[in-house]
């Protein structure tokens, strides 16, 4: 028997009606499991910090904006996804963070590597 990884989902939708639409799409799944419901936003970080999902369902508010929660997230889960919806819209968006690996070439020695460290440490803090 093949063990499949389940797709672990917080659902953070509001209003209700809609977080239990979404609950009801995926009850059924095999392969997913609901890991817990949120229905106050301040909520979100607390809740993906303990669940730990692979992906969170949120509204797209009606300006069709990424909504503020999603970069804070990706921020502090890169790995996470994030799925918006809006049933005004009638329409969804996916968002994720892409790591962005980056090199240079520098010189093997002790004063390139101190410049190349320095330069790190001032871009990043």
């Amino acid at each position: 028997m093949v063990m499949t990884k389940l797709i672990r989902i917080l659902v953070a939708n509001h209003p209700r009606l809609m977080r239990e639409a979404v609950l009801a799409a995926f009850a059924n799944q095999p392969d997913v499991e609901i890991v817990g419901e949120v229905s106050d936003e301040a909520e979100i970080h607390d809740r993906m910090n303990e669940t730990l999902p692979d992906l969170l369902i949120v509204t797209l508010d009606d300006s069709g904006k990424r909504p503020a929660i999603c970069d804070a997230v990706l921020h502090a889960h890169p790995r996470v996804r994030i799925i918006a919806v809006s049933s005004a819209q009638n329409r969804s968006i996916c968002y994720w963070a892409v790591l962005q690996i980056q090199s240079k070439n520098i010189e093997p020695s002790e004063e390139s590597m101190l410049i190349a460290a320095r330069s790190m440490a001032t871009a990043t803090g």
